[in-house]
């Protein structure tokens, strides 16, 4: 049996409108660890069983809240590892030549993913124990080489669908965005991919003014008129194609969107292999974002000085919007 996780902060809201635990999706990207190496640690940490799903995909089951998976994060390659090679010799040693090609130049670039299933809040702790296994064993990411702009994402359950809860979330984190995006410190080569793009201005200022309160079509279509793609911090495709599958698929048809009933946080970088590092900052900034959203005199208090802040123009340069927030709206913050 695998050790009991260690216990991370709890959001205000721990269960969803339906009254069950919220559960959390967490990513994480690295290299530096083969992948059979790396699946057979997380698949012995967590009492799991090994499928071989392509060449370059492992899926572990048995775990009660789901399938793990580990992947190499190439498409590509992932296609290619599934479909069976040639029968005649000389075919599948020219596709063979071919695809080993590709890897021997994907395996600089290309992460290997760790996938968790949804996990209820309460084994969270989890991710941190595999952090540390995997960090011992060899794993390295985003600040090791240059070329290295690997992520940790997570997937926080929705605690209610409704307009209004997804509004106060939206509302929330970009009032937050400058904060956590400063003490992230985004590392340069994943700035430079485009994948935590920031919101643009003009729907910044549009979500953040106080009395923007849609009905939830209307959130989605604002949502999907300035952000049409995946590439944004807070990703919420995933739970808008979720809510309303044609709505997006009218704007997007980009099938890496995967409908869930969660918020898509992609900003963190992933430094697995810097020690004493785990999800625990990320996931305390990401409690900012639950404990604003879920206090609406301080929201509305804080959207009204962040529409003032950016009414500044270039004023605002002098004005830094981070130490406002500590100071006047983050009173738990450190």
């Amino acid at each position: 049996m695998p050790p009991e996780p260690s216990a991370l902060t709890l959001p205000p809201l721990t269960r969803t409108s339906e009254g069950a635990q919220r559960r959390v999706g967490v990513e994480l990207e690295m290299n530096g660890i083969e992948l059979d190496h790396l699946t057979r640690l997380v698949a012995e940490h967590c009492g799991c069983s090994v499928e071989q799903t392509s060449r370059y995909e492992r899926t572990l089951t048995g775990d009660p809240a789901g399938d793990w998976i580990v992947e190499l994060d190439s498409s590509l390659l992932k296609k290619m590892g599934r479909a069976e090679r040639p029968q005649d010799p000389a075919s599948a040693e020219l596709v063979s030549s071919a695809e080993d090609a590709i890897m021997w130049v994907a395996e600089s670039l290309v992460p290997y993913e760790l996938v968790s299933p949804p996990l209820p809040l309460d084994r969270l702790g989890v991710i941190n124990e595999l952090i540390a296994l995997l960090r011992d064993a060899g794993a390295k990411g985003t600040a090791d080489r240059l070329t290295n702009a690997f992520g940790m994402q997570f997937n926080p359950e929705v605690p209610a669908t409704d307009a209004r809860t997804l509004t106060a979330y939206l509302k929330a984190f970009l009032c937050l965005y400058d904060w956590i995006h400063e003490r992230a410190r985004i590392n340069f080569a994943r700035r430079l991919t485009t994948y935590v793009d920031p919101f643009p201005g003009a729907y910044v200022r549009k979500v953040t003014a106080p009395d923007y309160w849609p009905d939830l079509p209307t959130l989605i279509d604002d949502y999907l008129q300035h952000n049409p793609t995946r590439n944004r911090a807070l990703d919420m495709l995933p739970l808008f194609r979720h809510l309303d599958e044609d709505r997006v698929l009218a704007h997007t048809q980009d099938e890496l969107i995967k409908a869930r009933p969660t918020f898509h946080y992609r900003l963190p970088d992933c430094l697995i292999d810097q020690p004493g590092w785990d999800l625990t900052p990320a996931w305390n900034d990401w409690l900012e974002v639950e404990k604003l959203a879920n206090d609406q005199d301080r929201l509305q208090g804080c959207c009204s000085a962040y529409q003032a802040h950016l009414g500044q123009g270039l004023g605002r340069l002098l004005d830094s919007w981070p130490e406002r927030l500590v100071s006047d709206w983050l009173p738990d913050a450190s």
